[in-house]
């Protein structure tokens, strides 16, 4: 009833008004507990310790990561009928997936937001995405489910996102390599390791073996990544028509 009042106050007065103001422009609202979207900007990099532990957002990351992919879920069994469990399996991972949500971060500026040391920022590229997840687990703990799923679904994937360009995308390299491997009689093999870094993170390198030659290699910051990266430099997309190309680059490189 008073909403009309209150709004231009929290916006404009008092020390949080710069974060009730962040939330407002960037998902039309303004946040009863403004303490969980503070703790969901935090990255693990610009950690702040009390009590003995790390204070950042990596459980509300956590918690937002299930939320997505519980309101996702049930947002594509609604739009695509006629998709089977494997279908939406596969378009669900897309929308979910590091990329897609670092994408929308950066669209509707939550970059800008995010708190962390200058170093991370550089080096983990999906830093925004992370923190779009905390930031879902902070509104599904002051709002409810049932706000994140109106958001998501009315309003941050229409206006951020095109459903029709994510499921003609191809992100799942690993499976289509794996495919093409059974298909043609041939074997692939995915060999990671990792290493960490100076900063304490966590870095992997995987080569892709075929029939005992290696044919590419890729970097990544999760060992499903690094593997995906590697599977993608052997081919962007392993088709019928690509066969003879890649049987050839076999044949050279055993010579």
């Amino acid at each position: 009833m008073f909403g009309f009042v209150i709004r231009p106050i929290k916006r404009n007065f008092g020390r949080d008004k710069g974060y009730y103001r962040m939330i407002d422009d960037m998902f039309g609202f303004l946040p009863n507990n403004v303490e969980l979207y503070k703790l969901a900007l935090i990255h693990r990099s610009a950690s702040v310790v009390a009590d003995g532990r790390s204070i950042n957002n990596e459980r509300l990351e956590f918690l937002g990561d299930a939320v997505i992919e519980s309101v996702t879920s049930d947002y594509l069994f609604i739009e695509f009928p006629d998709y089977n469990e494997g279908q939406l399996t596969q378009l669900r991972s897309k929308l979910v997936s590091r990329q897609s949500l670092n994408a929308i971060a950066r669209e509707i500026g939550l970059d800008e937001c995010v708190i962390c040391n200058g170093s991370a920022s550089a080096s983990q590229k999906h830093i925004f995405g992370d923190a779009f997840e905390a930031m879902m687990g902070a509104i599904y703990l002051d709002q409810g489910y049932d706000f994140v799923n109106r958001l998501l679904i009315n309003s941050i994937y229409p206006n951020h996102m095109s459903l029709d360009e994510v499921d003609e995308s191809e992100t799942d390299f690993k499976s289509r390599l794996i495919e093409w491997g059974q298909k043609h009689h041939h074997t692939i093999v995915f060999r990671t390791k990792g290493n960490g870094s100076q900063s304490g993170a966590q870095h992997f390198r995987t080569v892709v073996i075929i029939d005992g030659i290696e044919v590419g290699h890729g970097l990544g910051e999760s060992k499903k990544e690094a593997e995906q990266c590697a599977a993608r430099s052997v081919s962007h997309e392993v088709s019928d028509e690509e066969c003879a190309r890649l049987l050839d680059k076999l044949d050279r490189l055993g010579k």
